[in-house]
């Protein structure tokens, strides 16, 4: 009866680890009667009596379940919540794993890129080296006997056609003698599609070998400038004694010479070799009329008619003797425009009937009028020559003009302004030739003067002691503070640092009085010439009333004194800002 009223009571089974209850006793709450009634059951506590009393209420077993469920519920999401987060962590471990293999493989790719950018700066210029080479020894061959005219235009095509095949086959020319070298040219020999043209330059300056004006930078800039686009360009000049042969790679001497007709007779010539930024360049020395370059300037001597006549014959003529036959012949100033009649006259004839003149004028003030009978020097007729539609001035009718004899010949004329038009260099800057430029202005161009941007980089400047651009300029006053110390100028930076570079036409007596006035004030001045011939006789007039600490003179006209001119200058003094010759604006734009 007790265990069933328990049993109905609470439906309770004791767990194993409770101590067996040995008496058990119900009793009403607040003295009711102790008979058992299920309709007291709600309000009844059930006591367990003993060797032991113990109170179980139901709620309490209830709340323990509920923890139970509980405890293992959290641990569960607890357990899925670290196994989520491990998941991400193992991804993102994943990702920056290949973030940064991804990231080393593009530090390898601009390492194999700056290798091969930094392999590649000679690479162009050694193939044409090495084509120079070969293309000089197919001339010497030719000057030789050794083959014949034909063969050896075929030979040159071939050169041209596979520049790059085969500076790699005849990589050390120099090593093989002339038949070895002929014997691999004709085993080599294809023809194919012809790329590029062949250019001819036939003119008195050329950078870094002598340079006078702007003529000399011109012809090597726009030589590398064609080459790059795959025409072959070559350049001959007179051999003066002042030539700059350092910068020669590869300098031979042809053991054969060279005649050229001059004075009613032939004449030998000393023909050398060599190569030059990658563009073959010939010289040209005279034997019996050796002090026709022997001298210590270019330009301003009395018979330089009869110098430059003598190098444009023998040019032409040892142009045919090689067996050359070039797509163009470009011709400079009047030095070198008798060649146009001399070509139409005598050469076009002998093998160069596909050949054009182009002649480029840096200055229409220099002419050369010369008596009509000098012409004979060089094998022209006078009296076929001397008219109007020809070489004769149109100012001064009794004698010929050489620049009008270059710019009627020539297929093609170019003269170099950068600020004015054709028209108004035909009315303006012509000099007396408009009538002439006017006939022939359909085959006139005026070009704007070249500049090479990289050679005048101040952010790139080899030459500088620290480089410099907008956005950083601190290397500006570093190189100021060199050239100061450079030159023994007080080093202040607050001094207003003034460059004037003097040229062959500077007025001196106007440049004296605005240094002298300037020179008062807190100014420092740096004055230095064109070329080593140039500045020697212009400087000395300057120097002995111009002395002064804050004035000084620079001698050298070296490629490291005057980048680091134009760099550390305050101010540059320019004479013009149109300046084709000197190009002190442009230069000073871009490093001062």
């Amino acid at each position: 009866m007790k265990a069933a009223l328990i049993s109905t009571a609470i439906p309770w089974q004791p767990p194993p680890h409770h101590k067996p209850l040995k008496t058990l006793c119900c009793s009403k709450v607040n003295g009711a009667s102790s008979s058992p009634s299920p309709s007291s059951s709600s309000s009844s506590q059930i006591k367990l009596q003993g060797s032991e009393n113990l109170e179980l209420p139901q709620p309490r077993i209830q709340s323990g379940e509920a923890k139970e469920t509980d405890v293992w519920r959290l641990f569960r999401e607890a357990q899925k919540n670290i196994l989520h987060l491990n998941q991400h962590r193992l991804k993102a471990v994943e990702d920056l794993n290949k973030t940064n293999s991804e990231k080393q493989l593009l530090i390898d790719k601009i390492e194999q890129l700056e290798l091969e950018k930094q392999a590649s700066v000679g690479k162009p210029q050694d193939r044409l080296s090495s084509c120079w080479e070969v293309l000089l020894r197919i001339d010497s061959m030719v000057l030789t006997r050794m083959i014949a005219a034909g063969e050896a235009s075929d030979l040159r095509r071939l050169v041209m056609d596979h520049k790059v095949s085969l500076a790699e086959v005849f990589d050390g020319t120099l090593q093989k003698t002339d038949a070895e070298l002929l014997a691999e040219l004709r085993h080599f020999f294809a023809r194919s599609r012809r790329n590029g043209f062949h250019i001819v330059h036939i003119c008195t300056e050329m950078a870094p070998l002598v340079s006078v004006g702007s003529l000399a930078s011109y012809v090597t800039g726009l030589s590398r400038a064609l080459q790059r686009k795959g025409h072959l360009v070559e350049v001959i000049l007179p051999k003066y004694s002042s030539l700059d042969l350092d910068e020669i790679q590869g300098l031979q001497e042809i053991e054969a010479e060279s005649f050229s007709y001059f004075n009613g007779q032939l004449h030998g010539n000393r023909i050398w070799t060599g190569v030059v930024y990658g563009i073959g360049v010939t010289l040209i020395q005279p034997l019996e009329y050796s002090e026709f370059f022997n001298r210590e300037k270019v330009y301003g001597y009395s018979d330089d008619f009869e110098r430059f006549t003598y190098f444009s014959r023998a040019s032409l003529d040892y142009i045919v003797k090689c067996g050359k036959q070039p797509d163009v012949i470009h011709i400079h100033n009047w030095e070198t425009a008798i060649i146009g009649p001399l070509f139409w006259d005598i050469f076009a004839k002998q093998g160069l009937e596909g050949t054009r003149i182009l002649l480029t004028c840096h200055d229409l003030n220099s002419q050369c009028l010369e008596h009509p009978d000098k012409l004979a020097l060089c094998g022209l007729d006078p009296s076929s020559l001397h008219r109007p539609d020809r070489l004769q001035d149109n100012t001064k009718s009794h004698l010929v003009n050489i620049l009008k004899g270059g710019v009627v010949y020539s297929n093609n004329v170019v003269i170099m302004s950068s600020i004015l038009s054709k028209g108004r260099v035909i009315h303006t800057l012509s000099h007396g030739l408009d009538p002439t430029l006017n006939i022939h202005k359909n085959k006139l161009v005026v070009s704007p003067c070249g500049f090479d941007n990289s050679t005048w980089d101040p952010s790139k400047d080899s030459f500088l002691p620290r480089n410099f651009n907008v956005e950083d300029m601190e290397g500006k006053a570093v190189c100021k503070a060199a050239l100061q110390q450079h030159l023994g100028l007080p080093e202040h930076a607050s001094t207003i640092l003034i460059g004037c570079i003097v040229s062959e036409d500077v007025d001196l007596e106007n440049m004296r009085a605005v240094i002298m006035k300037a020179s008062k004030s807190d100014v420092q001045f740096i004055i230095m010439g064109t070329s080593k011939l140039s500045s020697i006789h212009k400087l000395g007039s300057l120097q002995e009333p111009l002395k002064d600490e804050q004035v000084k003179f620079v001698n050298e006209c070296d490629a490291a004194i005057t980048h680091l001119v134009f760099a550390g200058s305050d101010i540059i003094l320019c004479q013009s800002f149109h300046d084709p010759v000197l190009q002190v604006p442009v230069s000073s734009l871009s490093l001062s």
